[in-house]
């Protein structure tokens, strides 16, 4: 039998017991060029209430530059305590190589990503960024160059990748988010793939319970049960925050809003919808709301 989940219009009837929130980016905040309407009113009604806020992200860059991105979305640095970014968890294993998976990897590195995504390589002055897969020790993936493109189209890539035998870092474990209303392939589409070559592949982010060992660090808190996850990716953010022993909250309006037959943001989702598709995923998340609201 489908397990019954609260659908709620907002977070505030959860967090009474809650010092802190992890709040995910793509498809909660914003959609990747306009932030949804009413989220920097819930962003502020949040810290209104006491509560501390850290933005979790699989974004492959750095946290500096998606600052940056949300100040222009009209989503100020104020409205939330800090960001952590999948791009941030990267960058620090690379220069620390403290995980022998990390520690493992040569210096030579091939990025498959674009232009934009280079501020993960700043400070990493041990590491060369080569222009072939040939010349590399191992490849750093950072997702598609245009939001256009397929997993097919990289299929030539990843096999010259996989005929070196190159160990490949994804820093972004997201398959896809939505982006300007539609649905766009990330780095971990491409990893997928990488894995059905044979490739080895090395995540850092969501789900990877060990990110938020840096979250709970950055917000302060050290018992779980007083903090709560949001986010719309139910194999990232709900599985996650589950693995690392974390209530989660599910939006419904972002990247399951077609499933879910939702046509309008801030639309509220049928229950007995929002249940199926959780159990189909094997997820079982605390409540879902439509949208973030407090």
């Amino acid at each position: 039998m489908t397990s019954s989940i609260p659908v709620l219009d907002g977070l505030r009837d959860l967090c009474a017991d809650r010092d802190g929130l992890i709040i995910d980016l793509w498809g909660v905040l914003h959609d990747g060029s306009t932030a949804y309407p009413g989220v920097a009113e819930a962003l502020a009604a949040i810290r209104a209430a006491g509560k501390r806020t850290l933005l979790l992200t699989n974004a492959p860059r750095l946290s500096a530059p998606l600052i940056a991105t949300m100040d222009g979305m009209g989503l100020p640095r104020d409205l939330y305590d800090g960001i952590l970014s999948s791009g941030d968890a990267v960058h620090a294993e690379l220069q620390t190589r403290t995980d022998p998976a990390f520690a493992a990897l040569g210096p030579r590195c091939w990025h498959l990503g674009p232009a934009r995504d280079r501020s993960v390589f700043e400070g990493l002055d041990a590491i060369t960024v080569v222009d072939t897969p040939e010349d590399a020790d191992f490849v750093l993936n950072t997702g598609p160059w245009s939001f256009d493109e397929t997993v097919a189209d990289y299929e030539d890539r990843l096999t010259r990748c996989r005929a070196r035998d190159l160990p490949m870092v994804c820093a972004n474990p997201d398959r896809e988010v939505i982006r300007e209303g539609r649905k766009v392939i990330c780095a971990g589409a491409l990893a997928v793939r990488y894995t059905d070559l044979g490739g080895t592949v090395i995540e850092r982010g969501k789900p990877d319970p060990a990110i938020y060992d840096r979250v709970l660090e950055r917000l302060g808190i050290t018992d779980r049960a007083r903090v709560l996850a949001v986010g719309d990716g139910l194999q990232t953010d709900i599985k996650g925050a589950a693995a690392a022993g974390i209530d989660a909250v599910f939006v419904a309006g972002g990247l399951y809003a077609a499933p879910l037959g939702l046509t309008a943001y801030g639309e509220r989702p049928d229950p007995a919808r929002v249940a199926a598709l959780c159990a189909a995923e094997g997820q079982a998340p605390l409540a879902a709301i439509p949208a973030l609201r407090w």
